[in-house]
């Protein structure tokens, strides 16, 4: 695991698009395609801002990526709390990034069937690959979760499908999400953290003992690639350093 740590959240930022566009760039050497599991949520917005500037719009090959997402939420495209919405919007309409090289988690059908759709989507995409996604950018909740994987619930302790679908009384809504297995698998993840609204549960993800059960961000261990953890001095002010 490699900890990059920023003064604040427009610095961390900066520093992750420059990071991005130097190993998309680095990747796009040896194959044709790069597959990238993109987050939702608040903190990755300036991220994919910053992407759609000079110079990483210009020396970034969009259309040779193939975007994907993390998890969603089952409501409407046109709803703000759609994850493929938020980036559409931020980033993807923005370069100009092919509709075929788009794979948005359906919210027009029912959870489940998207679930199972999505699986077989990526089954094609990475049948032949001895890892799976080249980059998951990854978010974490104040309680530890990351995609949908929410302390306490069933989903955590997934461990053959890479999409489930399933009810979150919390939030009231389905939601739809990789599971840790697919993740673990992929040739890089990054974690974004920021607001000393998470320095203790970085604290615990990080330095503590394991217990998924409660933080579910402590799954996220890939079997071969790379793990980065990308936080401002806020979020990192508990760690012991």
């Amino acid at each position: 695991m490699e900890l990059h740590i920023a003064k604040n959240t427009q610095e961390l930022s900066e520093n992750l698009a420059a990071w991005i566009s130097n190993y998309i760039q680095e990747v796009l050497q040896d194959q044709p395609i790069f597959t990238w599991a993109l987050s939702g949520g608040s903190t990755p917005k300036q991220l994919y801002t910053l992407l759609t500037k000079e110079p990483y719009k210009l020396i970034i090959p969009w259309e040779r990526i193939h975007f994907f997402w993390g998890d969603e939420r089952a409501v409407p495209f046109e709803d703000e709390r759609n994850n493929a919405r938020m980036a559409y919007d931020t980033l993807l309409n923005v370069v100009g990034v092919p509709s075929e090289n788009i794979h948005v988690m359906r919210t027009d059908i029912e959870p489940g069937a998207a679930a199972a759709e999505y699986e077989k989507i990526l089954q094609k995409y990475f049948e032949d690959s001895d890892t799976t996604f080249d980059l998951v950018l990854l978010g974490m909740g104040d309680d530890g979760h990351t995609l949908s994987l929410f302390p306490g619930t069933e989903v955590v302790h997934e461990k053959k499908a890479w999409v489930k679908a399933f009810f979150l009384k919390a939030q009231d809504m389905f939601r739809i999400t990789l599971t840790a297995p697919v993740v673990n698998d992929a040739a890089c993840v990054i974690f974004m953290a920021t607001g000393t609204g998470k320095a203790l549960t970085l604290k615990s993800v990080i330095e503590g003992d394991f217990n998924a059960e409660k933080f579910p961000s402590q799954l996220i261990r890939p079997q071969d690639g790379e793990l980065h953890w990308f936080v401002d001095e806020a979020a990192a002010g508990a760690l012991e350093m």
